[in-house]
């Protein structure tokens, strides 16, 4: 079984090695290009093995689908379990998305970069599933207590986490040659820098020149 903290024993029962196996054939070659005999055949198992614990390839991916969305949920909980500020809690969760694109590429990769739509078109959006409404509660909550400037959740969260995960995305298609974490700083300081609380006279003098 793929998981972000722990790694997959080599005696792992046959729906592990199943779903280890699909994510990797379907990161390196796209959902499409991959058939059941792939799967099989890689895994080491029989076909009827794969159709007895997930009806077919398409309930392969449904299946790794919700494994890979818990393991981020358990992520976001780790990281709300430290008992950081708001903004500490959003930097955590930025670091640790780095830290994983690196060392657990393929899951990152399967939940964050893949065209779910296109073979799973009767999920719903990534950004609707759990681990994502609690980063936008990380967002609210900050923005409540005054450590994040106000605004709408969903525009504040998008400038939070959205030029980490557009990194994330560049990094996996090979644009990016530096390891994300070496990135960390400079992305934290940029983004902050928009979303600290500020007052009404500080945006009066910070207004550009002609703007009413």
């Amino acid at each position: 079984m793929p998981h972000l903290k722990k790694i997959t024993p080599a005696n792992a029962p046959v729906d592990c090695r199943i779903l280890s196996t699909a994510l990797d054939l379907f990161v390196e070659r796209g959902f499409h290009n991959v058939s059941i005999h792939d799967i099989q055949k890689q895994a080491n198992v029989s076909i009827g093995s794969i159709y007895n614990h997930f009806g077919g390839k398409e309930g392969v991916a449904k299946a790794l689908f919700y494994h890979l969305i818990r393991e981020m949920e358990e992520l976001v909980e780790d990281v709300i379990a430290e008992d950081l500020s708001f903004r500490e809690s959003c930097n955590r969760i930025i670091y640790l998305l780095f830290e994983y694109t690196e060392t657990k590429r393929n899951i990152v990769s399967y939940v964050l970069h893949a065209k779910h739509h296109e073979f799973l078109p009767d999920e719903p959006p990534i950004c609707s599933s759990t681990p994502f409404k609690t980063m936008r509660d990380i967002v609210q909550k900050g923005i409540e207590s005054g450590e994040i400037r106000r605004g709408d959740p969903w525009v504040v969260a998008s400038n939070i986490f959205g030029g980490a995960i557009r990194l994330i995305h560049l990094r996996l298609d090979g644009v990016l040659k530096e390891p994300l974490p070496n990135l960390y700083d400079e992305l934290i300081d940029c983004m902050w820098h928009g979303m600290m609380p500020t007052s009404v006279s500080e945006i009066v003098a910070i207004r550009p020149t002609g703007c009413a």
